[in-house]
């Protein structure tokens, strides 16, 4: 079977989005994960299906016994099922019986996943196999899965390894959505299977391997009177949801519960990815122990110059320049939520050796920028050395938490040292790098290929890091409006980018563009936050597979790495924070929401807005909605043992005390 583009499908698939039109309070109705960890696909694609099969349908209705059957060179019997959404697990095939054909051995079954319709072809959009380490590697599979079909009825599951030595293999773990099945076999499984005989299959179904994030798991939820962004939230959560397992690959992590990367393809935790999927996780789950486990798993393996590794894999030695600083800030993000002060104290001095050892030493003298270390990558590879505006302006936000951590461990001359130096940071940030013909940042101040360029992480993450002024944030952010806006989101370079790789003016990362989102809503640019949002995740939902957030988005709104492109990554679920934090307003001030603010910020066309965040303490519940004159009343019912303020700069708006255990509704007058 030759593969097909998705046009070329006759089977009417069109993906999109039919949100449900709800009533207010019906959040339940949003959640995608399966009702069980027993997952059943939902069709067979008829354009897909050929050769000889009885019933195709019974792998979906379990009315009857689906048979394919193959005489010798025959047309291949295949057909594709299709589980509705992205799902992970292992596959489980349930077999009523076979019969061998002329060949020797049983008659061979083929699997080939696929994420999406426009990469599922005879072979798995990725497999383990694909990224083989060793010498010679270490190859398990060649492309698909397979099966020696044994006569009798019995029940295969999907595991990593082989059935006979090195011959029929499969690869375990799959994140997909479609699945093809077809009676075939490898010439170099021979002699155990043969690509002909009778196979019948009786059910087709997944073993859930993700966290099972079901109605009756969720700790803290949100909706709004959009029902598109309500979607969003919980699509995040989702696709957050089906990285966590409780086994990791690493033998440190073993047997705990982790946050994955991607569950495709990169199955280890990642440090930058935590930044937005322990966010997620935080406002939606009591999993907090998955983003614990692998801080302290990272924070173990700090090497003596006070680098940190960016994850497990190749045995905590992938050179990246950036990662240590999201160990900060997703330190800050870990105490704040979840109260546990302690973990300052456990690892106070793995911070003091990042901020006081490592970065300085890698710091210009005269402009108090980072420079990358010689070797070192970043969260996207990109061939930019020296020193790029994103380094330091993520140095700026993780030296000011930093200060924070220190000031909770009453260690005032660290916080202070770290906010002086901030300050220094910022100062030679904003006389270096700004760009006033562009009134925009530059990603480097250089000569040559590149240099340029204005980057979307650099000048979103001076925002947010209160580099600069009002008017250069508002101007920045304005330049990446005119300059980086694409119909499927905002691309991460202007045109300036071309010179450090192609397509790198197309192309779109969510995860970067959580923090153009967060950077707008602090500085009061709802409409350009939710446009941002409608624009990049509206488009991700609107695409095969649907639903789950992509690793990233290339040029014209494709897959960026075709289909080794991860489509349900955790580190691109910054729509969820984004909505809880900003949109309903709901953020911690001190540690475990002892203390937290309410502060909505919402376009002119979201009329209400409410839901749940979890602290330590209890449910902290919000709404708010529009009164005719357009201002907002805010209804809080926190918990007990907690204080916080409704209302404040960023919406222009007063500051209104409210006490624990005390309902009250606040009326917001003059909001921006």
């Amino acid at each position: 079977m030759h593969a097909r583009s998705l046009a070329s499908v006759l089977w009417p698939v069109t993906f999109v989005l039919h949100f449900p039109t709800l009533a207010h309070g019906s959040w339940q109705q949003y959640v995608r994960a399966p009702a069980s960890t027993l997952v059943h696909p939902v069709a067979i694609l008829p354009s897909y299906t050929q050769g000889d099969i009885k019933n195709a349908d019974g792998l979906v209705t379990g009315a009857a016994t689906t048979e394919l059957t193959r005489a010798t060179s025959g047309e291949i019997p295949t057909l594709v099922v299709d589980f509705g959404q992205n799902v992970v697990g292992q596959l489980q095939l349930e077999f009523a019986g076979s019969a061998n054909g002329s060949s020797q051995g049983f008659p061979g079954i083929r699997l080939a996943f696929s994420e999406a319709l426009e990469y599922l072809t005879d072979r798995s959009d990725y497999t383990r196999s694909d990224r083989a380490q060793g010498d010679p590697p270490q190859l398990v599979t060649t492309g698909t899965d397979q099966i020696a079909a044994k006569n009798g009825p019995y029940t295969w599951e999907d595991q990593w390894g082989c059935e006979y030595d090195r011959k029929v293999c499969s690869d375990g773990l799959h994140a997909f959505r479609y699945v093809r099945i077809s009676l075939d076999a490898l010439t170099t499984d021979s002699p155990y299977t043969s690509p002909d005989g009778r196979v019948d299959i009786s059910s087709v179904s997944l073993r859930w391997s993700g966290y099972l994030g079901t109605e009756a798991t969720f700790t803290g939820w949100f909706e709004c009177s959009d029902t598109e962004l309500t979607q969003f939230w919980f699509d995040g959560v989702y696709t957050s949801e089906r990285h966590r397992a409780a086994r990791a690959t690493s033998a440190s992590l073993l047997n705990k519960l982790i946050l994955h990367d991607g569950a495709k393809r990169d199955r280890d935790p990642y440090m930058g990815d935590l930044a937005v999927a322990s966010l997620t996780s935080y406002l939606s789950h009591n999993t907090s122990e998955a983003t614990l486990n692998v801080l302290e798993d990272l924070a173990a393996h700090q090497r003596a110059d006070g680098w940190i590794p960016p994850a497990s894999i190749n045995q905590y030695t992938l050179q990246l320049f950036d990662y240590p600083l999201y160990w900060v800030t997703c330190s800050w993000d870990y105490v704040f939520y979840t109260g546990n002060t302690s973990y300052i104290d456990a690892h106070y001095a793995v911070m003091v050796k990042i901020l006081d050892t490592y970065y300085p030493a890698h710091t210009d003298s005269a402009t108090k920028l980072l420079v990358r270390q010689n070797g070192y990558g970043d969260f996207a590879f990109l061939p930019r050395p020296g020193s790029a505006a994103y380094y330091s302006a993520l140095y700026v936000l993780a030296l000011n938490k930093a200060a924070e951590l220190a000031e909770l461990s009453a260690k005032t001359d660290d916080a202070a040292r770290w906010r002086e130096r901030a300050a220094a940071v910022s100062e030679g940030f904003q006389n270096t790098l700004w760009d006033s013909s562009a009134s925009a940042y530059f990603d480097r101040k250089c000569s040559g290929a590149g240099c340029a360029a204005h980057a979307q992480d650099g000048n979103s993450l001076a925002v947010l890091a209160g580099i600069g002024n009002a008017t250069t944030a508002s101007a920045a952010l304005r330049y990446l409006t005119e300059n980086n806006a694409r119909f499927y989101g905002n691309a991460f370079y202007d045109v300036g980018g071309e010179g450090l790789g192609t397509g790198f003016s197309e192309r779109v990362y969510a995860f970067i563009s959580y923090f153009e989102g967060a950077a707008r809503f602090e500085s009061a640019d709802a409409a350009g936050a939710v446009d941002l949002i409608r624009r990049t995740w509206g488009w991700m939902a609107s695409q095969d597979p649907g639903i789950t957030h992509w690793e990233g988005i290339g040029s014209n709104g494709s897959k960026y790495e075709a289909a080794d492109t991860s489509l349900a990554h955790g580190w691109s679920t910054g729509v969820t924070p984004l909505l809880s934090s900003y949109l309903l307003g709901v953020k911690p001030t001190k540690p475990g929401f002892l203390e937290w603010s309410v502060n909505p910020i919402a376009t002119d066309d979201i009329s209400w807005a409410r839901g749940v965040v979890p602290t330590p303490y209890g449910p902290l519940d919000v709404s708010w909605q529009r009164n005719s004159e357009g201002d907002f009343l805010v209804t809080v019912n926190p918990p007990n043992g907690t204080t916080g303020t409704v209302g404040g700069s960023a919406s222009g708006t007063k500051e209104v005390r409210v006490e624990g255990g005390q309902k009250r509704v606040v009326a917001l007058t003059g909001m921006r």
